[in-house]
């Protein structure tokens, strides 16, 4: 065993490290996702391609063979959402990186404080804050704002009368950045039929990003919280905002 650890050179320890990082990496990812069912599944094929083969089975090898020759690009359809994802937290920064607590706490005071005025007027909103991955993507069809956040700000723009009431409200870096921006809508068919579109726009684009989506219903005034596909509903001001900060490191 002392051995091993005298041969063991820094480029080995360097080797580890990021293999265990990656790993770490890959984890944080899929988990709560879809991707961990998809993940189970491959693994019962692999091990039913080496039970076929050690059992005999050989037209279910042959078609498992065939099958994993194409795994690979089995595997790039199937995660590319989550490849996508893992790509672009590349060099991105954090949605309050360079803001300072005190700001920080007041940001997420108004859009509290707007939240909960919209839903106790049963106005519909859709919110969308971004942390690590990027959404410009998602704001090219949009209108651009840059203004600072502000609860008159945020109300105002899902007034009915308003012309970019429709779609949703992006928060960058400390800022409202964009309004009316359109949002992929998730394809999850186990989904409740009660969830409306403003919903499946928030599910859709946190199982791409990891983007926090803040939904308020137009026909019962709730508030939801979205992040990474799942919904926390029927939420109040301070659960709202005890969310919002323990979601955005604060």
């Amino acid at each position: 065993m002392f051995e091993i650890f005298t041969q063991l050179r820094w480029q080995d320890v360097l080797d580890i490290g990021i293999i265990a990082f990656v790993i770490n990496r890959l984890i944080y990812l899929i988990k709560g996702t879809r991707a961990v069912q998809m993940i189970i599944g491959l693994v019962v094929i692999l091990l039913t391609y080496v039970s076929s083969q050690r059992l005999g089975l050989f037209t279910l090898h042959w078609l498992l063979e065939n099958f994993l020759g194409y795994m690979i690009l089995v595997i790039i359809v199937i995660f590319q959402s989550d490849i996508r994802r893992a790509l672009t937290q590349v060099g991105t920064a954090p949605l309050f990186g360079g803001i300072d607590k005190i700001e920080q706490g007041h940001i997420l005071e108004e859009i509290s404080k707007a939240v909960v005025s919209l839903a106790s007027r049963k106005v519909g909103g859709l919110i969308v804050l971004e942390r690590e991955v990027g959404l410009n993507e998602y704001m090219e069809v949009g209108t651009r704002l840059d203004a600072r956040v502000s609860r008159e700000l945020v109300e105002s723009v899902f007034l009915p009368h308003s012309p970019i009431h429709d779609g949703a409200l992006v928060v960058q870096k400390g800022r409202v950045t964009a309004a009316r921006c359109l949002l992929p809508l998730s394809v999850d068919p186990s989904l409740s039929n009660t969830l409306g579109t403003r919903h499946r726009a928030a599910i859709g684009l946190t199982e791409e990003t990891d983007a926090v989506a803040i939904v308020v219903s137009e026909e019962q005034g709730k508030i939801s919280l979205v992040v990474g596909g799942k919904v926390t509903q029927d939420l109040d001001g301070p659960q709202l905002r005890s969310n919002l900060e323990s979601l955005l490191g604060r």
